[in-house]
C-alpha cells in the first residue's frame, strides 16, 4: 500500500511552510517558544529594575535612617500626647511652678486638639499624632485675613487730627501695654521730658484696655498701675530701672525705688478682684476679637480718648502726634499745649529715639516711615 504520510491533507503530521523553522516543527510550537522569548525578556526588565529601586532605596536609607518614619509616621495615643504636650510646656515654655493642666483632648483635622488651662487661662493648642510638631495656637485664617483687610481700608482712609488745645497746666497721659515693645520705647523717649518738665505739666501713665503680651504683661500692667496710685513720686525711677532689663527685675527695681512692695501687693489684689482681672483673662468669650484678654482698669478713658494701641499720647484730652519716639520731639510736642511755654521747654534733650523694647540701645533711622504700634487687626493706628 502505498504510504500518505507525507500527503496533504493526511492525518500526519501538519505541513511546514519553507523557511518557517527546524523540519519537524509545527507552527504552534514556534509561535509558544517566541512569546516565552518574549516572557522571558519582560522578566529580566523587570528583574533589572527592581534590582535598580533596591539599591537606591538602600542607598537613600543609609543617608537617611529616619526615611520609612518620615514616609508612615508612627500616630502616638491620646495619653500619650498629653503626657508629652504637659512634659514640653512645662519644662520649655512656662515659668518653674506655674499650673498647667490639659482639660481635653480629641482629634481635630487629622492633629490633636488639646485644650490647655496655664494658671487660670484656656488656651486652645494642636499636635500632630505623632507628636512631633506642637501648635501653641491655630488662627483662622479666613477671620485674620479678614481684619487684616479691614485693617487696610481704615488705614487708607483719611482721618482728620485734631489741634491740641493748649492750656497753663497741660493734661498729659501716655497709653502703653507694658510689654509692647513701641510702648516701652515711648515710655524710654517720655521720662526724661517728665523729669525735665515737672510740675509744670499733670503727667499719669494708664493702659491700654487689652493686653498682648501675655499673663507677665497683666501682672506687670497691675503692678505698675498701683506703684502709681500708692507711690506716684517712684513711678519714674521704678520704670528707669525696669525698662533695662524687663522681665526678672521687678523686685530689686522696687527695692532701687524705695517702693514698699506691702502696699503695692495689697493694691494689686485689691484692683484684680474690683475689675475682674485674671477672671476676664481666663474667660476668652470676653477676649478682643478672641484673642487678646480685656484690661479695663483704665477702660474709661480710652473709650473717652479712642485709645486703639500701644503708644498713644493724649494731651490735653486729644490724641497727639510726635514726629519722632525721641525725648527732643516728645518735648517740643507737650510744650507746644501750654498757653505760656515755661523755660524747662529750652532743655536740651536727646534727639535720637531709643531702642524698641527693653535695653538702652537707640533706634535705626526710621526712614519716613509711620512708628510701629501694638494694635489688634481692626484697630486703627493709635496716635504716638
Amino acid at each position: 500500500m502505498e504510504n500518505n504520510e507525507n500527503q496533504p491533507g493526511s492525518m500526519g503530521t501538519a505541513p511546514v511552510a519553507p523557511g518557517a523553522g527546524k523540519p519537524g516543527e509545527t507552527w504552534q510550537a514556534k509561535c509558544c517558544a517566541k512569546w516565552k522569548g518574549i516572557k522571558s525578556e519582560h522578566k529580566k526588565v523587570a528583574l533589572g529594575l527592581l534590582i535598580l529601586i533596591l539599591i537606591v532605596a538602600f542607598a537613600a536609607y543609609k543617608k537617611n535612617p529616619n526615611m520609612l518614619g518620615n514616609l508612615f509616621p508612627k500616630t502616638i495615643s491620646q495619653d500619650q500626647a498629653k503626657a508629652k504636650v504637659l512634659d514640653f510646656i512645662q519644662n520649655n515654655l512656662v515659668q518653674p511652678g506655674t499650673k498647667v493642666e490639659i482639660t481635653s483632648i480629641t482629634e481635630e483635622n487629622g492633629l490633636y486638639k488639646i485644650m490647655l488651662g496655664v494658671s487660670g487661662q484656656t488656651i486652645t493648642s494642636y499636635l500632630t499624632k505623632d507628636g512631633s510638631k506642637f501648635f501653641p495656637e491655630a488662627m483662622d485664617i479666613a477671620q485674620v485675613t479678614q481684619q487684616a483687610q479691614d485693617s487696610k481700608q481704615q488705614a487708607a482712609a483719611p482721618t482728620a487730627q485734631q489741634d491740641v488745645p493748649k492750656s497753663d497746666v497741660p493734661d498729659v497721659k501716655l497709653f502703653v501695654m507694658s510689654y509692647c515693645p513701641y510702648g516701652t520705647q515711648m515710655e524710654k523717649a517720655i521720662l526724661p521730658v517728665v523729669q525735665a518738665l515737672g510740675n509744670k505739666i499733670k503727667y499719669t501713665l494708664e493702659f491700654v484696655d487689652y493686653s498682648m503680651h501675655g499673663d507677665k504683661e497683666i501682672a506687670e500692667n497691675l503692678r505698675q498701675f498701683c506703684i502709681e496710685k500708692t507711690q506716684p513720686a517712684k513711678l519714674s525711677n521704678y520704670l528707669t530701672c525696669f525698662l533695662k532689663q524687663g522681665q526678672g527685675t521687678e523686685n530689686s527695681c522696687m527695692a532701687t525705688a524705695g517702693i514698699d512692695s506691702a502696699s503695692v501687693s495689697s493694691c494689686v489684689a485689691q484692683t484684680d478682684a474690683q475689675f475682674n482681672v485674671t477672671k476676664d483673662a481666663a474667660d476668652k468669650s470676653t477676649w478682643v476679637s478672641g484673642q487678646f484678654p480685656t484690661f479695663n482698669i483704665e477702660k474709661a478713658d480710652n473709650d473717652q480718648f479712642g485709645v486703639q494701641g500701644s503708644p498713644t499720647l493724649v494731651i490735653n484730652g486729644v490724641q497727639a502726634q510726635v514726629a519722632s519716639r525721641d525725648s527732643a520731639s516728645v518735648l517740643k510736642t507737650i510744650c507746644a499745649a501750654f498757653n505760656n511755654a515755661p523755660k524747662e521747654c529750652s532743655t536740651q534733650l536727646s534727639a535720637t529715639a531709643p531702642a524698641a523694647g527693653f535695653g538702652t540701645g537707640t533706634a535705626a533711622p526710621a526712614g519716613g516711615a509711620a512708628p510701629a504700634s501694638c494694635a489688634t487687626p481692626t484697630a486703627p493706628a493709635p496716635a504716638q
